[in-house]
């Protein structure tokens, strides 16, 4: 996958096109991701002990993995603060890290190097 958790991506199609956020979780099986603050859902909740209330919540949905490209940080990028593809690099070692495409800059996961 392209994309981890923690990653800053920009949503490229949709309703949502041209927005950024940071994913929460990914999902996989389905090739889904849930990205904070976008595509948000009412869920209708029926009253319990935990919301003796009811009534509706506002959460995040998931969205095709497709529809995401994680955000170059590097300054001096053409294409800094915006979605680019990546590609992975081989360091020393046969360690892998994701590189920007027109850069070559390494994709800096939020909290996590490499």
């Amino acid at each position: 996958m392209h994309v981890v958790k923690n990653d800053l991506v920009e949503v490229i199609t949709g309703d949502e096109a041209g927005k950024t956020g940071k994913i929460l979780y990914v999902i996989p099986e389905e090739n889904r991701v849930v990205v904070e603050g976008i595509n948000y859902i009412f869920k209708h909740v029926r009253p319990s002990q935990k919301n003796p209330q009811g009534g509706r919540i506002q959460k995040e949905a998931p969205i095709a993995i497709s529809n995401v490209l994680v955000v170059c940080q590097n300054k001096n990028c053409q294409r800094y603060n915006k979605g680019v593809r990546t590609r992975t690099k081989l360091g020393e070692e046969g360690a892998k890290t994701r590189v920007c495409y027109k850069c070559g800059h390494a994709i800096v996961t939020a909290g996590v190097e490499g």
